[in-house]
């Protein structure tokens, strides 16, 4: 039976029965290997109290203390989630830096006679791994960028050319942002950089570099989120293949999609008071006298015309120039939508 646990290096586990990331909740919820599982040896009010006592009294105050409720939690993982792992199990464990955290649960798994494995250097050696990575992996590929004005149903394409099999890099997605002042979710927040940045190399492992990679046209960064520079520099200089669809179109497609502004206005006017400083008070007060009226329609093309269209073609003159083709949809329809996808996806 082994007495000690196995360390490796290599922040990609692939072989291992389970990858274990023994933090505190908060500091997993902000970012942690994919795949990972959260048995935390300390919570997040537990490790404050120990950091306070290793500041405020002694460093052997707190290991004193700290050693306590590791020994709690990790009774209590024994008990719950570990009580009917086989013989063969063997997990990938990893603290904040490869310290005591870890070392204490793998140490107890190797001495009921599991097979462990710590990552040395815990997760700041796999975040580093994920900055070099992000600065290398975006080369690999060529990159197809689907542009044009806010409502062409630009993530519906890509949602659909992804179920064709071609390959969607959907920021947005990633991002938990449709990329503009009304993008936010409506229910959870964007992850933190650390986490896209974590999910955004992940998907782009999967891809083949012999095909090419669809992304919706962005700006460098989506609600609070930046995309990576080497990344960035790739889109920049990809070719763009732009949509154009009638104003009543998109117009029709922004109400259906953004429903959920017309049953909290007030939301929807703080929203647009940011925009004051630009437009000033006058256009602001039109815009919120529409949403009195529920004058949804007239309130979606004036922002249209008046903000989202501008603010889009300055911004695609600066940061995309590359515009190869023009592609004319009479609606955007699910049969129209489909179609183009299809098309899209034949596309090398």
């Amino acid at each position: 039976m082994p007495l000690t646990p196995n360390v490796t290096t290599n922040p990609c586990p692939q072989i291992y029965s389970e990858i274990i990331d023994v933090r505190s909740p908060a500091e997993y919820a902000e970012d942690h290997l994919p795949g990972a599982i959260n048995l935390p040896v300390l919570n997040n009010q537990e490790r404050a109290e120990v950091g306070t006592l290793y500041k405020q009294v002694s460093a052997f105050v707190a290991r004193k203390q700290g050693a306590a409720l590791v020994a709690q939690n990790l009774s209590y993982h024994l008990s719950h989630h570990f009580a009917d792992k086989p013989k063969g199990y063997h997990p990938f464990i990893y603290c904040w830096r490869g310290g005591q955290r870890s070392h204490s649960m793998a140490l107890v798994l190797t001495q009921v006679g599991w097979q462990t494995t710590l990552l040395d250097g815990g997760y700041k050696t796999y975040r580093t791994y994920v900055r070099e990575q992000l600065e290398q992996v975006p080369h690999r590929f060529s990159y197809r960028i689907l542009c044009g004005l806010t409502g062409t149903a630009k993530t519906e394409i890509l949602q659909r050319l992804s179920q064709a099999q071609a390959q969607v890099l959907d920021l947005e997605g990633l991002a938990n942002h449709r990329g503009s002042l009304l993008g936010a979710a409506e229910t959870s927040k964007q992850p933190s950089q650390k986490k896209f940045e974590s999910d955004l190399l992940s998907v782009l492992q999967t891809f083949d570099p012999t095909q090419p990679v669809w992304i919706e046209a962005e700006s460098s960064k989506i609600g609070e989120r930046f995309v990576p520079t080497a990344l960035w520099d790739q889109m920049k200089t990809a070719p763009c293949l732009e949509i154009q669809t009638p104003m009543s179109s998109r117009v029709e497609w922004l109400l259906s999609h953004y429903e959920h502004f017309m049953h909290n206005p007030c939301l929807l006017k703080d929203k647009l008071n940011q925009l004051q400083r630009s437009y000033g008070k006058a256009r602001l007060q039109h815009w919120h006298e529409l949403i009195d009226g529920q004058q949804w329609s007239a309130l979606v093309r004036s922002l249209l015309e008046e903000h989202y269209d501008p603010a889009y073609r300055r911004s695609m003159k600066r940061q995309y120039a590359n515009i190869q083709q023009s592609y004319d949809l009479p609606d955007l329809s699910a049969i129209s939508l489909q179609e183009f996808a299809q098309k899209l996806a034949e596309t090398r």
